[in-house]
């Protein structure tokens, strides 16, 4: 059991990462960034370019593909939602606009690169041995680098003022821009931060799992109830709602079987939007 605890923690550490790029864009902008799963794929297959194709070190092609993915989800900022905010587009309109994207680059890796499952590297895996417990070398990676950077952030959040910056978009974009803020300079950063994390989640799931055009949707969605459990609006609740929801995916696979994964990931969203709407650690919200 706590074998599964523990792979439940590492799942949640990389649902954790891949929620605070989602949140970093849905909560400062209010957009719902459907498009970051093909970003997802697009992080994974830059990786695989570089590590598998073109031979790089590991840790060479890792960062270059979180430059590149930090470059391609900016340009959905200034290609798409942009423009559309320009011309005073609803948010609907923008989600509309996000899943088209979505299918155009899901699509288009797709005829490059194919539909078949691709693996990073497909060599044994050295394997590290605590009492009863086994960890992989890609899951060490995963706990280890997800925990850092997530520390690093939350503590950028708090005590920089960059950070001061994201908490004030996010509380109201109005005030943030009446008081002379940059708005959209502001917008960019929060694109290309979000770029960051999505590409660091997606790199350190697929060199352990493999990759293919179509996974992106799937782990987005996990993400997306990470963030709603935790509390939207707050950015660190995103880890607590990460970290909840692969524990009890991991729970629900020891005592039933994998196939359940997805059914108990909205079952426990359907029970905090009716009882908890806004999460664990968030706050209600008023629309006027």
């Amino acid at each position: 059991m706590l074998q599964f605890l523990i792979n439940g923690l590492i799942t949640g550490v990389l649902y954790s990462l891949l929620a605070i790029g989602f949140a970093l864009v849905y909560n400062t902008t209010k957009v719902f960034h459907i498009a970051a799963s093909a970003v997802y794929v697009v992080a994974a297959y830059m990786f695989y370019t570089f590590a598998s194709v073109l031979g790089m070190p590991l840790p060479l092609a890792c960062l270059l593909s979180v430059i590149v993915t930090m470059f391609v989800n900016w340009g959905t900022e200034v290609v798409i939602y942009r423009p559309l905010k320009r011309r005073k587009a609803s948010l609907n309109v923008m989600m509309i606009a996000s899943i088209g994207l979505m299918t155009i680059l899901v699509n288009v890796i797709a005829m490059f690169y194919g539909n078949e499952t691709k693996v990073i590297d497909n060599v044994i895996q050295k394997t590290y041995t605590f009492g009863e417990l086994i960890f992989t070398t890609p899951q060490m990676y995963q706990l280890v680098i997800g925990s850092v950077v997530m520390i690093l952030f939350m503590l950028v959040l708090a005590f920089s003022r960059y950070g001061l910056r994201l908490r004030a978009l996010s509380a109201d974009e109005t005030l943030f821009e009446t008081l002379g803020y940059n708005t959209n300079g502001t917008r960019s950063g929060v694109f290309v931060l979000s770029g960051a994390f999505i590409a660091l989640a997606s790199c350190l799931t697929v060199y352990d799992v493999g990759l293919d055009p179509h996974m992106g949707m799937n782990v987005l969605i996990n993400a997306m109830v990470a963030m709603i459990i935790g509390g939207v609006g707050r950015f660190g609740t995103c880890i607590l709602g990460g970290v909840l929801l692969g524990v009890l995916q991991a729970v629900v696979v020891y005592l039933f079987a994998s196939n359940w994964q997805n059914a108990i990931t909205f079952v426990g969203l359907i029970l905090f939007l009716f009882f908890r709407p806004q999460g664990i650690a968030g706050y209600k919200q008023r629309t006027v």
